[in-house]
């Protein structure tokens, strides 16, 4: 797999997540100031639940604006053969089974497909991010996960 690759296609869907935030965004301003959603009485809520809707979108817009940011310093970092921020990964488990770690700064959980393979991003601060940092190829990696142990081997750094 070529990380250039794996980095544009990350850079896609983090834009394709800001801007379905700001599609949301834009959607919940407009119904906060719809005519219809003036309260006819006192005890009508509508327009301040919307008014808190159109603020939480828009944190989830400032939220996309802060990722990208994040990421396109980690897109720029030079990988050494630790892993780190900005390393794509190959893992293998015991059966021998591959799977592929992008290595953010956020987003964690973040998914691509890259051709038949699944894209991973993974930050230091889960659990098999601190059990990853500052390995190197052809390490074993242990980690506990629903209260069993996991095995990896390392079998790229890129």
């Amino acid at each position: 797999m070529k990380k250039i690759v794996v980095v544009e296609a990350l850079k896609m869907a983090l834009e394709k997540k800001l801007y379905e935030a700001q599609e949301a965004a834009n959607s919940a301003r407009q119904d906060a100031i719809h005519e219809q959603s003036a309260a006819e009485t006192q005890y009508d809520s509508l327009s301040i639940e919307s008014g808190y809707l159109a603020e939480g979108q828009s944190e989830r817009v400032e939220q996309a604006h802060r990722a990208i940011n994040a990421f396109e310093s980690v897109f720029k970092a030079e990988v050494n053969d630790a892993v780190s921020e900005g390393a794509l990964i190959k893992l293998s488990d015991e059966e021998g089974a591959h799977f592929w770690y992008f290595i953010g700064p956020v987003e964690g959980g973040l998914k691509i497909m890259i051709l038949e393979a699944q894209v991973l991003v993974l930050t230091l601060q889960s659990p098999l991010g601190v059990a990853l940092k500052e390995k190197v190829l052809g390490d074993d990696v242990e980690f506990e996960f629903n209260g069993s142990k996991q095995v990896f081997y390392i079998d790229e750094v890129l």
